[in-house]
C-alpha cells in the first residue's frame, strides 16, 4: 500500500520556501489543519486500520532531526505507520529519563496488544558529497554509524537479546536518492537497497533472512513492504530532479513531539525533547537555518520557531501540555538568540497543542 491511503498535500517545495515569511507560516498551518481533516476522514481511518490488520508490527523510527529523513515517504508507507521519533545526529540514549521513558511506553502500547515492534535505529549520509551528510556528527559518517549501533545494544540490553517481540535495525539513510541501508544483525552483513531493482523483489525474503535470522516471521513480512517502497522510491527518485533536495532548505525549527503530521522532506529541523540537554541541538539548529540564509537558500526574512506538545485527554494533561510547550518556545528562544544574535531579530515564534486522538493543532498564547 503507497501512500493513496492517507492523500497529503503535494506542494512546491521551491515556491514555498520562496515566499515571504508570514505567507509560509499561513501555509504551514492550513497544512496542518488539512492533515488534520484527512487524519480524521473515514476513509483514512480504514486505510489505517486495514494496513495494521494486514501488518501488526509496530514501527519507531529513530532518526536524525534533519528534514530531509522522511521514512514514510521513502518507504511509500501511509503517514502514521512509522512512528518517528528525531534528535540531532539521531543520538540517543536509553539511559536519559525522558527518552528512555517514552520508547518503553510506546513499546508497552503495541506489545500489550499481543504485536511486536520493529525499532528503526538510523543514521545518514550523502554519497555524492561529504558535506551533504550528517551535520549532527560533523559529517563523520563511521561515528553516526557506531552511536546507531550503541543504541541498538541498548535496546537489546532494555527489551532482550533474543528479539522475539522488539527488534532492533540499524539503518543508515543515503539522503541523495533516499536510499536505505540495512545493517544486519551481526553487523557485517549489509544490504544496500539503491543496487537493487524491482526484479530482485522476489529475493528479499531471503536476504532478509540472511541479514536477520531469529526475526520473527510474521515481522519480517511486516518490514518487506517498507523494503518494496523504498526500492520504488528510489527508482522514481532517479527519474526526478534532486538538485534542490540533497542539501538544506530549512526554514522552521520543531521543538518537542507531536509532528507526525509534517511529512515532507527538508522543511524543518525536529528536536524532540529527549536529552537532558536541549542547548546544544538547538544551537546547530540556529547554526543550519543561519547558514541556510546566508547561502540564499532560503529567504533571510524569518524562520519559524514552533514547539508543539501532545496530550491524550482534555484537561490536566491538556493544561500539562500548554505549559511544556510554552516553556519550550521560552528555552529555545533564548538559545537561539543568545548563540545566533544575526538571526535573532527574525524569529518568529508560535507555540501548539496536539491532540494525539485526532491529530489537530492548536495555537496557544
Amino acid at each position: 500500500m503507497g501512500n493513496s491511503s492517507v492523500s497529503q498535500p503535494s506542494p512546491a517545495s521551491t515556491a514555498i520556501r520562496n515566499l515571504p515569511i508570514q505567507e509560509r507560516i499561513d501555509w504551514l498551518m492550513e497544512y496542518a489543519h488539512r492533515y488534520a481533516q484527512m487524519y480524521q476522514s473515514p476513509e483514512s481511518y480504514l486505510a489505517r486500520e486495514r494496513y495494521l490488520a494486514q501488518h501488526d508490527t509496530g514501527i519507531i523510527a529513530l532518526k536524525c532531526m534533519d528534514g530531509r529523513l522522511n521514512l514514510s515517504l521513502a518507504t511509500n508507507t501511509p503517514p502514521g505507520i512509522i512512528d518517528p521519533i528525531p534528535n540531532l545526529g539521531g543520538r540517543f540514549d536509553l539511559g536519559w529519563p525522558h527518552f528512555g521513558e517514552v520508547l518503553t511506553e510506546q513499546v508497552h502500547s503495541v506489545v500489550k496488544h499481543g504485536r511486536h515492534m520493529l525499532v528503526l535505529i538510523n543514521y545518514h549520509y550523502s554519497k555524492g558529497e561529504q558535506h551533504r551528510g550528517c551535520a549532527g556528527w560533523g559529517y563523520n559518517t563511521d561515528a553516526a554509524r557506531d552511536s546507531a549501533v550503541r543504541i541498538r545494544r541498548q535496546v537489546e540490553e532494555v527489551f532482550g537479546t533474543e528479539h522475539s517481540t522488539v527488534y532492533p535495525v540499524v539503518c543508515g539513510f543515503e539522503t541523495d536518492e533516499d536510499a536505505l541501508v540495512l545493517h544486519g544483525s551481526n553487523h557485517r552483513d549489509v544490504l544496500d537497497l539503491s543496487t537493487l531493482s524491482a526484479q530482485d523483489v522476489t529475493s528479499l525474503p531471503a536476504s532478509l533472512s540472511r541479514l536477520y535470522p531469529d526475526m520473527p516471521d510474521e515481522m519480517t513480512e511486516d518490514f518487506l513492504p517498507l523494503i518494496k517502497g523504498n526500492i520504488a522510491h528510489i527508482a522514481e527518485t532517479r527519474r526526478s530532479d534532486r538538485t534542490l533536495e540533497i542539501v538544506h532548505h530549512e526554514w522552521m525549527i520543531g521543538l518537542g513531539r507531536g509532528f507526525n503530521w509534517l511529512h515532507m522532506p527538508n522543511l524543518a529541523l525536529i528536536i524532540g525533547p529527549y536529552s537532558p540537554e536541549l542547548a546544544d541541538p538547538l544551537s546547530k539548529a540556529g547554526g543550519i537555518i543561519a547558514a541556510n540564509m546566508q547561502n540564499d537558500r532560503i529567504p533571510d526574512d524569518g524562520f519559524l520557531l514552533f514547539s508543539v506538545a501532545p496530550y491524550q485527554e482534555v484537561g490536566v494533561d491538556r493544561a500539562r501540555a500548554t505549559l511544556k510547550s510554552r516553556f519550550m518556545a521560552e528555552f529555545a528562544t533564548h538559545i537561539i538568540r543568545s548563540d545566533h544574535p544575526k538571526i535573532a531579530d527574525k524569529i518568529n515564534i508560535r507555540k501548539a497543542v496536539l491532540s494525539w486522538h485526532t491529530r489537530s493543532l492548536e495555537l496557544i498564547a
